[in-house]
C-alpha cells in the first residue's frame, strides 16, 4: 500500500511537477513577473521559506470547500476542484521551489530533508522502472508511438 501511494506521488511529481513547473516559468516570462521572480530570488531565507509555504497554506480553504461539496452531494464540483487546486498549487510551489532553492538549502533541516525525499525518490523510481509493469508500459508505449508516427506520415503522405 505504502509503495502505491509513494509511486502515485513519484508519478505526479515526475509528469506533473515538471510540465507544470515549466509551464509557470513560460508564464513568468512577462516582464512584471519576471521582475518579480528576480526580487524572490534575492530574498532572505526566512522570506523565502515563508514565500515557499504560502501557495499551500492558501489551497487550504479551496480543499476544505471542495471536501464540502462532496460532503453535501456535489461530488463532480467537488473533485474538480481538488483537482484544479492540485494542478495549480503544484504549478506554484513548483516554480517558487526553483526560485528559493538555493536559500532553502541554508537550513541544515531542509538540506537533508530534500537530500532524503531525492534518494528515496530514486530508489522507488529505480525499483518502479525494474518492475514488469513499468517494462510493459514502456513497451506498449513504444508500439502506440509507432503506430502515431506511421499514422501521420500515411496522412502526410495523402496530402500530397
Amino acid at each position: 500500500m505504502l509503495l502505491g501511494v509513494a509511486a502515485l506521488i513519484l508519478f505526479f511529481e515526475e509528469w506533473g511537477w515538471r510540465p507544470l513547473t515549466s509551464l509557470a516559468a513560460w508564464i513568468a516570462r512577462w516582464p512584471p513577473l519576471a521582475a518579480l521572480e528576480a526580487a524572490i530570488c534575492r530574498t532572505t531565507p526566512h522570506v523565502a521559506l515563508f514565500l515557499f509555504l504560502v501557495p499551500a497554506i492558501l489551497l487550504v480553504p479551496v480543499k476544505l470547500g471542495a471536501l464540502w461539496l462532496l460532503g453535501n452531494g456535489h461530488p463532480t464540483i467537488g473533485i474538480a476542484l481538488i483537482l484544479a487546486a492540485k494542478v495549480i498549487g503544484t504549478a506554484f510551489v513548483g516554480r517558487f521551489f526553483v526560485l528559493v532553492e538555493p536559500q532553502l538549502m541554508t537550513y541544515a533541516w531542509f538540506a537533508r530533508g530534500i537530500g532524503w525525499w531525492r534518494a528515496t525518490r530514486d530508489r522507488v523510481m529505480a525499483a518502479m522502472r525494474r518492475s514488469a509493469f513499468w517494462r510493459s508500459g514502456r513497451a506498449m508505449r513504444r508500439v502506440a508511438r509507432r503506430g502515431f508516427d506511421r499514422l501521420a506520415a500515411w496522412f502526410h503522405a495523402g496530402r500530397r
